[in-house]
């Protein structure tokens, strides 16, 4: 907890979460961040504004492992508003997920929507492309 409130310092306004919805989903994605295969990510506009507080861009970002430890940190560079099925193979490569094809993003990314109850063709996501600004 130390090492968390440590990088709040010294990243004013920085928020610490994790990517993916298990223990194990976040320690994969996270070390894909690390190495620079991860580039990007998304949620659901719906989650993101139901959020007290949301990455933006230009803010920095803590990401936690499985079990909750800073790993990076990482610079939101740009978000825009697309639609499920109007993510580009361009995005889903930049996801650095699987084998970086669209199909294999979608496939998953519709099963992770799922897992979370909302999940549509139509559904709006925010599409995040960030870089990593510190490896810890």
């Amino acid at each position: 907890m130390d090492l968390i409130n440590n990088l709040k310092t010294k990243y004013p306004g920085s928020l610490a979460w994790s990517i993916g919805d298990s223990p194990e989903m976040a320690n994969e994605l996270a070390e894909l961040v690390i190495k620079g295969i991860k580039t990007a990510s998304c949620g659901s506009l719906a989650a993101l504004l139901a959020e007290e507080s949301a990455p933006r861009i230009g803010s920095h970002n803590i990401i936690l492992n499985g079990q909750g430890v800073p790993v990076c940190v990482i610079r939101m560079v740009s978000m825009r508003l697309v639609r499920f099925c109007d993510v580009t193979e361009e995005f889903a490569r930049k996801e650095g997920e699987g084998d970086l094809s669209l199909e294999y993003w979608r496939k998953e990314h519709k099963a992770f929507f799922t897992r979370a109850g909302f999940y549509s063709e139509e559904m709006e996501l925010v599409a995040e492309e960030f870089e990593v600004v510190e490896v810890l």
